[in-house]
């Protein structure tokens, strides 16, 4: 098999695991990190072949490349009046960029080392704080039907898991309103939250992060 296709494949596997696990936690990423890792080993075995035919310099297209997935990562965050969600996926969407660079030229093992720190990072540490019960602070945006007596109504289901709210923002449509709320709670609380929420039939959608 050719080395490069080689590479390809391995781009395509690393950026899938790592994707795969923001894809479970928070319900994107698995194709756009797959999608980044794959660019990022694409423009770098090319940039080597721009060195090989003397038609430019290799190093400027790999600062282009770390420069590109900035601006792609800061779209994947979201910004709130409760607070900012979506750091640590645009953080892992700028770090496969790097492992699918170290793909194209060679460090498998580095990328190796880099994946596995990246996937514990990504799922033990939360695991540890789950087990602790650590008190952790959520952005919660609710979509629900419209009427007099909702907001209080979904504020109350997140009072009485003695989870307290910060900061809070509701924007309203004629048949549905939004509401925005940066949460403080332990794990258990914030999950008893969500399944309350999602148990309502009045609830459209629901996403904490």
């Amino acid at each position: 098999m050719d080395e490069n296709i080689l590479k390809i494949v391995l781009a395509i596997g690393v950026g899938a695991v790592v994707g795969a696990e923001r894809e479970f936690h928070v319900g994107q990423g698995l194709r756009t990190i797959t999608l980044v890792c794959l660019g990022a080993t694409l423009f770098t075995i090319y940039s080597d072949q721009f060195d090989f035919f003397g038609a430019g310099d290799p190093r400027r297209i790999a600062a282009a490349v770390v420069t590109g997935v900035g601006f792609l990562g800061a779209g994947m965050v979201l910004r709130h009046e409760g607070g900012v969600a979506g750091l640590t996926t645009a953080a892992a969407v700028w770090l496969v960029a790097a492992l699918g660079m170290g793909i194209a030229i060679g460090m498998y093992g580095v990328v190796l080392a880099a994946t596995i720190g990246v996937l514990i990072v990504l799922w033990a540490v939360p695991l540890i704080g789950r087990r602790a019960n650590a008190p952790r602070t959520l952005v919660y945006v609710v979509t629900a039907t419209q009427s007099e007596d909702m907001y209080d109504r979904l504020l109350s289901k997140v009072g009485n898991q003695g989870l307290k709210v910060t900061r809070q923002d509701v924007s309203k449509s004629p048949d549905t309103m939004t509401c925005t709320w940066r949460v403080q709670g332990t794990h258990a609380r914030h999950e008893q939250a969500a399944r309350m929420m999602l148990s309502d039939p009045d609830v459209k959608e629901f996403h904490a992060a």
